[in-house]
């Protein structure tokens, strides 16, 4: 994409974004200390004394606009395709990346300690008219006058952090065919880096207006609020890999239940629910910036035609872009701070695998978000809901999950587990065969000690 469509407000964001990680993973019985990122009660089901995780990774990119076969394509012209109807534009990348972790069960009771690392970038509900718009700017065959309505707070945003977890589980009641466990996580979060750009909803106009021989796209008749906020390297788009970590400045809490219906070789049913990520981390820095401004620009006229947005084209990083606005008449500070607090993604999920014949189950899972990703402060997250058949033994295992994501519609993958290795896709499946709109892999290792 060129920089100005990635920039309409000055935000260095990314192409696309994602959903659930490791799915239909984490729903079988034999991942130990990977089990509890699912639900901390998880925990005292481990299937030896002590698991190690070793590393792991989950990437994946959804969006609500462009196929697996668009980007294939030579022929498809993306730009076109992402700013085609006038359906509010969802893009976001989402990134997992799990380090060392080591979990032990002592009598009733079962602690582990994992580290992890996260990325997350994302255009959340754009008006694609406006990004057509300026797209088609230097098109002299468009002239005519392009309205604007958004009903929502459009976000263009970008967050890295880590964390270390602490996490205790104890099984609570256990008899011959009935085992029900409770357990709770402590995550101390690392915030790395920040950027956020939202523009409230709001009604506008794009004019054209012939420069020489070249029209020049102008934004005018809007009266909203803009945010704008960036913490490490993000305000520059420089290498945000460096700034994945900080220091520590934010704690969050998961906490979970679990019920198993057991049987002579294990469980007949296997239920849980969790709510995870329940906090917030403060970005602290001495570059930091997070201002509201009153965002103003008058009705079209040839004298003054609006703020020109063509000068986003070459924009470098937030900072760059918000300088541009200051320099213009429509910007109005009306509050601003140095440090940075954001809300985590807090979700609700639970979960049922049950036992149809020996070897063979089906889990059920589903993942409900209880912020609201239109607000300046929430990093983001999907509601999901899936389904994956899967065949288990000891030392290996197949599965398939099918899941209905919030943002990429219906997808189906693929995934196995090889003694302590593992890997697979959510949506490799429908990729090949109906052109999903989603793209993502994991893989990882993990080693039980008994």
């Amino acid at each position: 994409m060129k920089k100005k469509l990635l920039f309409v407000f000055g935000l260095c964001a990314f192409s696309m974004s994602a959903q659930d990680h490791f799915s239909g993973l984490k729903n079988s019985n034999k991942i130990g200390i990977f089990s509890a990122s699912r639900n901390p009660a998880e925990l005292s089901n481990l299937g030896s004394k002590y698991d190690i995780n070793l590393f792991s990774f989950s990437i994946s990119a959804s969006n609500n606009k462009i196929g697996f076969q668009d980007l294939i394509n030579s022929d498809s012209d993306i730009e076109e395709l992402v700013f085609t109807g006038s359906e509010p534009i969802n893009l976001r990348i989402d990134a997992e990346v799990y380090g060392p972790g080591f979990a032990m069960r002592l009598n009733k009771w079962a602690f582990g300690v994992t580290t992890k690392t996260y990325v997350k970038a994302n255009f959340v509900d754009i008006d694609s008219q406006l990004g057509k718009a300026i797209i088609d700017g230097n098109d002299t065959a468009i002239l005519s006058a392009t309205l604007l309505e958004s009903k929502y707070n459009q976000r263009m945003n970008a967050t890295t952090w880590g964390e270390l977890g602490f996490t205790v589980s104890r099984n609570l009641f256990e008899t011959e065919k009935h085992k029900f466990n409770g357990g709770a996580s402590v995550k101390l979060l690392f915030p790395g880096a920040y950027a956020n750009v939202g523009i409230d909803k709001f009604k506008g106009q794009i004019n054209y207006q012939l420069n020489g021989t070249t029209p020049t796209a102008y934004l005018n008749g809007i009266d909203t609020n803009l945010n704008i906020a960036y913490s490490g390297n993000l305000s520059d788009n420089s290498d945000f890999s460096k700034s994945l970590l900080g220091k520590m400045n934010g704690v969050a809490l998961d906490f979970g239940a679990n019920y198993q219906l057991k049987d002579k070789e294990g469980y007949k049913l296997n239920t849980g629910v969790s709510v995870k990520n329940i906090g917030s981390m403060t970005f602290k820095d001495s570059g930091n910036s997070s201002t509201n401004y009153a965002f103003k620009i008058p009705t079209y006229s040839p004298t003054n035609p609006g703020l020109d947005l063509n000068q986003f084209e070459d924009v470098e990083g937030v900072k760059e872009a918000e300088q541009i606005l200051l320099a213009s008449p429509y910007l109005t500070k009306k509050q601003g701070q140095s440090d940075i607090k954001v809300k985590l993604p807090t979700v609700f999920s639970a979960y049922a695998d049950v036992k149809i014949i020996p070897k063979l189950f089906v889990s059920l899972y589903t993942q409900q978000k209880l912020g609201n990703d239109n607000d300046n402060d929430q990093v983001t997250t999907q509601n999901v809901v899936s389904v994956t058949p899967r065949f288990s033994l000891i030392n290996f295992e197949v599965f398939s999950p099918w899941a209905s994501n919030e943002i990429s519609g219906t997808t189906g993958g693929f995934g196995l587990r090889f003694y302590g290795f593992y890997l697979g896709s959510s949506s490799i499946v429908t990729a090949v065969i109906n052109d999903s709109k989603q793209a993502d892999f994991y893989m990882g290792y993990r080693l039980a000690l008994r």
